[in-house]
């Protein structure tokens, strides 16, 4: 039997369709979305559809959907979409998260109430923006779904909306530890109550698909949000940290037991099978190097091999990447900084080295922030578009710390969805055991004397 995995992200749509039994690809394909920070969830919809045609899913028998997290779709009583989704990367919330914290008491009884501190990726924060500067839009609202949620809904027909205690746990009104809505909370941000998704279990089988032009499939999986599917993708385990270097950087673990930070570094997730995903999360990651590139003049392949021609510490240069504001920490209106420039150092080796140890030093402060909730770390997954960067591969396991091990470039949330799928036919306790990604080598730390030192000097200057 064959299963079928979607990872609707930022930029596109990809879909795997997978062995159920084996996990072995069979085909794949993919379209582009908009760019932006919000978009009409049409634009999902369309290329879901676009990928699906050339019969993709023919012999498929369940299909899951993983997408990126927090995305506010706000729904009207007839089903049709009110405004332009809100995205995790739209700050405009910012105010909004702050004035949350304030009237709840604090940071610490929000880490005690959800698991997480809101900021102005998480859902409830959108919610009051929308209810504070879009009162007609608001006052249509009766529904509140995320990305998932809403494309899950549209296979299955537009009936019984579900989503999963893993997206859910993103929202800033679930209780990650508990695992229930907070109702009060969605009605200190928006004013009133509003239809939720109904929480699914793991492994449930949340209808048919009911899509005119689409083959019979029995099997819709829950679906979850795209950092829970990628850690389903990599089959991580209790004591794996995955470092994902996308457009936004993660650092996120799977865990037994859930986390209640309340300094707000680190967001208590739960994840797609039972257990809980412990995560920080950056906005700036691959774009950093894409910037620095740019800055330069030259293609990625040589800017790193421009990086790895100066040495460690990039001759007393170090970048504080907050090119886009940042997530973690909380400064939405951040700019970056490049720190220790002389007339010696002001050379393109010496500048592309700082920016990939920028990068890597905003995600090692992730990985501690992690640590210091007594999140075990017993090995570090490198994944994501920039770690296909040989530069990154070498400089990261000096920054972290730790050795790492970078798995075969694959589409780890699409596979997680997958495996999602795969899990829901088979109705079994567990996720089934497939191969997993293939890793290269374990790359060794290497010592890498003051760059993170200075990278607190110069993040410090900012906070």
């Amino acid at each position: 039997m064959l299963v079928a995995g979607v990872d609707s992200s930022t930029q596109g749509t990809k879909i795997v369709v997978r062995d159920a039994d084996t996990g072995a690809l069979v085909r794949s394909a993919q379209a582009a979305h908009p760019d932006g920070t919000e978009i009409d969830p049409q634009y999902w919809w369309d290329a879901l559809l676009q990928v699906c045609g050339d019969g993709l899913l023919d012999g498929v028998s369940a299909i899951g959907v993983g997408a990126q997290q927090h995305g506010m779709v706000a729904v009207d009583g007839d089903g049709a979409v009110v405004r332009p989704a809100l995205l995790w990367n739209d700050t405009r919330s910012a105010g909004a998260a702050r004035d949350l914290v304030d009237e709840l008491g604090g940071p610490a009884e929000w880490a005690h109430a959800v698991g997480s501190v809101p900021v102005a990726s998480l859902t409830v924060t959108k919610l009051r923006w929308l209810a504070e500067h879009e009162p007609g839009n608001a006052a249509r609202t009766e529904q509140v779904m995320l990305p998932h949620d809403w494309l899950t809904w549209r296979l299955r027909g537009g009936t019984d909306p579900v989503t999963d205690r893993g997206d859910a746990s993103g929202t800033g009104y679930f209780d990650t530890a508990r695992g229930t809505y907070r109702p009060d909370l969605l009605r200190m941000a928006f004013g009133r109550d509003l239809g939720l998704p109904r929480v699914a279990g793991p492994a449930e089988n949340a209808g048919p698909v009911r899509v005119a032009g689409l083959p019979d499939i029995g099997t819709v999986a829950p679906g979850t949000g795209d950092n829970m599917a990628a850690a389903l993708g990599l089959e991580a385990r209790p004591g794996d940290v995955v470092v994902s270097l996308g457009t936004s950087g993660t650092a996120f673990a799977v865990s037994d037991d859930p986390v209640a930070d309340s300094s707000g570094l680190v967001t208590g997730f739960a994840d797609a099978t039972g257990r809980f995903l412990p995560l920080v999360a950056t906005l700036n990651a691959a774009r950093v190097l894409d910037a620095g590139a740019r800055m330069l003049g030259v293609d990625l392949e040589e800017f790193g091999k421009l990086a790895l021609s100066a040495p460690s510490g990039a001759e007393g240069l170090t970048l504080v990447p907050y090119l886009d504001g940042e997530r973690t920490p909380n400064l939405p209106d951040a700019a970056g900084r490049l720190d220790g420039m002389t007339r010696a150092n002001l050379h393109p080796a010496a500048v592309a080295r700082a920016f990939v140890e920028g990068m890597l030093c905003g995600l090692a402060d992730a990985v501690d922030a992690l640590t210091a909730q007594d999140v075990p770390v017993h090995r570090v997954l490198l994944i994501g578009g920039a770690a296909r960067s040989a530069a990154v591969r070498s400089i990261a396991p000096g920054i972290l710390g730790r050795p790492v091990v970078v798995p075969e470039p694959g589409e780890y949330v699409a596979d997680g969805a997958a495996r999602q799928a795969a899990w829901a036919l088979a109705a079994t306790t567990e996720p089934p055991e497939w191969s997993g990604p293939g890793s290269a080598d374990v790359y060794e730390a290497a010592p890498a004397p003051g760059v993170r030192e200075r990278y607190a000097r110069a993040r410090g200057a900012l906070v």
